[in-house]
């Protein structure tokens, strides 16, 4: 399959996102297990951070953590899906307050070298190309700065891959980046010493809906150009489950995930990128609070 067919529609992935909203939290049990790993590697770190974003926040759920820990810091949750923002009002608390702001991770309304911290987990699967996003992390990162992630990497839902295949030829699963081209997207960027390390995840299904409705619960829905423009009948379908049943053992269906976890500097000094024209880039100081 050609890699156009790989291309996501970044409307059908607000969309996908923003309804998914209310019923993201039940079912992102994995994703909170790795954006708490990922919280878990800033300990060693002995940081004071002005500002902190966590970029592609979802429902809030670690911007509150961050506040958590780094009290006199802004933090700022970002996300493209006005939906999760929403929803992430939730998690504020009188003293522990963090902005909200709705944004592409490719055109972030902030400042040049104005973040100590870019947090993001489990985001940079849904930036297409990953390069313009990578290139507005090292943008607004201060030079001695610190980008946290995580990403899936290209063995995830392989089981589920493999099973629609037996079924067509269309694409009903993305395209994830190995972590060695994750790597020298970091350095294209101009990111500084990165570090990457990959951990693989099994998830245990009973059968393979709960899987699928697990994932649309959580936003997780194809909108690659690749994907089938009609819905699955009933009998294609059904050999999808048929296929996805060889991969069961001791009574249940495993969906793996490769979980991509990197670190990198700033610049180091050296100039970001021009902001494009037409934009506004603020300071995060200069977010105001809504009266």
């Amino acid at each position: 399959m050609s890699q156009d067919a790989f291309h996501l529609d970044r409307a059908g992935v607000r969309a996908a996102f923003d309804r998914a909203s209310a019923t993201y939290e039940p079912a992102a049990v994995l994703q909170s297990q790795v954006a708490g790993e990922l919280l878990s590697r800033l300990e060693p770190f002995d940081f004071e951070p002005a500002a902190i974003l966590d970029l592609g926040a979802g429902t809030g759920r670690f911007a509150a953590r961050l506040k958590s820990r780094y009290r006199r810091s802004a933090v700022i949750a970002l996300d493209l899906a006005p939906g999760m923002l929403r929803e992430a009002a939730r998690h504020q608390r009188f003293l522990r307050r963090f902005e909200r702001v709705c944004a592409d991770a490719a055109r972030l309304p902030l400042q040049s070298a104005s973040v100590d911290i870019v947090f993001s987990s489990l985001m940079l699967q849904w930036c297409d190309p990953l390069d313009d996003a990578l290139a507005e992390v090292r943008r607004v990162l201060k030079p001695q700065g610190l980008f946290l992630f995580s990403t899936f990497g290209p063995d995830t839902l392989k089981e589920l891959r493999a099973a629609w295949a037996e079924a067509d030829t269309y694409n009903h699963v993305n395209r994830f980046l190995d972590m060695h081209d994750v790597g020298d997207a970091l350095v294209r960027a101009g990111l500084v010493e990165p570090v990457l390390d990959v951990d693989r995840l099994q998830v245990a299904y009973a059968d393979a809906l709960t899987l699928m409705r697990d994932l649309k619960s959580i936003g997780a829905r194809n909108t690659t150009a690749g994907r089938p423009r009609s819905l699955a009948g009933r009998a294609r379908l059904q050999r999808v489950l048929d296929a996805y049943e060889s991969f069961r053992k001791d009574g249940k269906l495993p969906a793996t995930y490769e979980i991509v976890y990197g670190a990198a500097w700033g610049t180091g000094g050296r100039p970001a990128s021009p902001a494009r024209a037409g934009e506004v880039k603020i300071l995060p100081s200069q977010i105001g609070r809504r009266k």
